[in-house]
């Protein structure tokens, strides 16, 4: 068996590698297991906005990989791997992986968030056949295309604005009369001549050919 570690770290997104930081300097024994690629979430947006210290905002790959370095210089070590179970073992913690085990005094759950889905019929059928969650990712899919995005938070109306920079109009379908986002997203999708909002409105199937 390996030699116990001070500190794993589930997840080497923003979060878990942050706290990286802050145990490494602490020299503790620091490993953080990540399944993908470190900076979760983040990387699938096109630019960072309101991250302080970049007033023009910061492409998330860039500020990912300075976490990471950050991380790293205090000796904090990353393993790709996907955390499977954790059990405790006397005075150890032991997170099994797909690769291996790993035991450790302490654990820290960083894993973030995953997409929330609409759950109506066709969706899932759907799904990468017309129906996506990550503008970033398939924006360019849908060049010259009529698109439509379901929500009226910051991320619906971030989405929603980098669609504009493919598609040749962008639906917003919101439920309530009002976003619930921040003013300056509200304000861009007002001003967008690309973007049309459709008010009061609750989507009930998604139809389409496969």
């Amino acid at each position: 068996m390996r030699e116990p570690l001070d500190v794993v770290i589930i997840g080497a997104g923003p979060a878990g590698l942050a706290a990286a930081v802050y145990t490494g300097r602490a020299r503790l024994n620091t490993l953080i297991l990540e399944k993908g690629m470190p900076g979760g979430q983040i990387l699938l947006t096109d630019l960072v906005e309101n991250y302080p210290g970049f007033p023009e905002g910061v492409v998330p790959f860039q500020l990912m990989e300075d976490f990471r370095k950050h991380a790293e210089k205090f000796g904090a070590k990353i393993e790709t791997d996907e955390a499977k179970k954790i059990q405790k073992q006397g005075d150890l913690w032991h997170v099994s992986g797909v690769k291996g085990e790993y035991p450790t005094r302490a654990v820290i759950i960083a894993t973030g968030s995953v997409y929330r889905k609409l759950g109506l019929p066709g969706e899932a059928k759907l799904t990468g056949r017309g129906v996506s969650y990550c503008a970033t990712c398939d924006g360019a899919f849908f060049k010259d295309k009529e698109v439509a995005v379901v929500g009226g938070g910051d991320n619906a109306l971030t989405e929603a604005l980098f669609l504009t920079k493919f598609c040749r109009a962008v639906k917003v379908i919101h439920r309530r009369d009002q976003f619930r986002s921040v003013k300056i997203l509200q304000e861009r999708i007002f001003a967008n001549d690309k973007t049309e909002v459709l008010w009061d409105s609750v989507v009930e199937e998604i139809s389409g050919e496969d």
